[in-house]
């Protein structure tokens, strides 16, 4: 007698969604924060547009479906990347500056300190901020003008046209310029650290040199005696 042969059972369609093996309480959440360190590192390193998302999940030892479902694409992931990373930061200086009061001198201090103190803890931002923002065609430009930068920019301009209109800032300086200028003593000499740390001997030059310095050249130049 022949026997009937059993049908097989039809496959189960495999739902949207998370890709299987990452569920349970926080995982999702330090399977994201762990995404966006690797892509943060090698946008720093290789640049946005060098950068493609299989290059991150190879580094991250993630699936391609796993970056896409947290992300979805890559435009995403930069902006989650402002919006986490970079934003983040600028609120800590600007509440640093609020605290400060109207007293540019107290301003300054604090905002080299939280800046240097930021860059530092951030390493990938220098050399990011180089290639993505000050570079022409940088991903970063638009965004950062347009959503972080404002701001700040505008409350460190008004505190030093506060202090300028009450004689206590240098009337040949721009208070709009001043911003720009704390930046080139701040994030240049750590996104440059690779080139004078090569040329000098340099070790001895920590985040709390760098802050001395940056603050003594703001506060009081560089004190030539002017007979001399």
């Amino acid at each position: 007698m022949t026997r009937t042969p059993t049908p097989a059972k039809p496959s189960t369609p495999r739902r949207r969604g998370r890709p299987a093996g990452r569920s349970g309480p926080g995982r999702d959440s330090d399977a994201r924060a762990h995404l966006l360190e690797v892509a943060l590192r090698l946008f720093a390193e290789h640049g946005i547009a060098a950068t493609p998302l299989s290059l991150i999940a190879r580094k991250a030892r993630v699936t391609p479906a796993l970056l896409h479902y947290y992300f979805g694409s890559k435009d995403k992931l930069v902006d989650a990347l402002v919006d986490e990373k970079l934003q983040p930061l600028s609120a800590a200086l600007g509440q640093g500056l609020i605290r400060s009061g109207h007293d540019l001198r107290s301003a300054l201090e604090v905002f080299v300190g939280t800046l240097i103190e930021l860059l530092s803890a951030n390493p990938w931002f220098p050399p990011l901020w180089v290639r993505e923002v000050l570079s022409e065609g940088g991903q970063l430009r638009k965004r950062l003008i347009e959503r972080v930068a404002p701001a700040l920019a505008h409350r460190v301009r008004d505190l030093a046209a506060g202090a300028q209109a009450k004689g206590r800032l240098n009337a040949d300086l721009d208070p709009r310029l001043l911003m720009v200028s704390l930046i080139g003593l701040t994030i240049f000499p750590l996104a440059a650290q690779p080139i004078w740390r090569a040329i000098y001997a340099a070790d001895d030059i920590t985040p709390e040199v760098l802050r001395r310095h940056v603050l003594a050249l703001l506060l009081r130049g560089l004190e030539l005696d002017d007979a001399n």
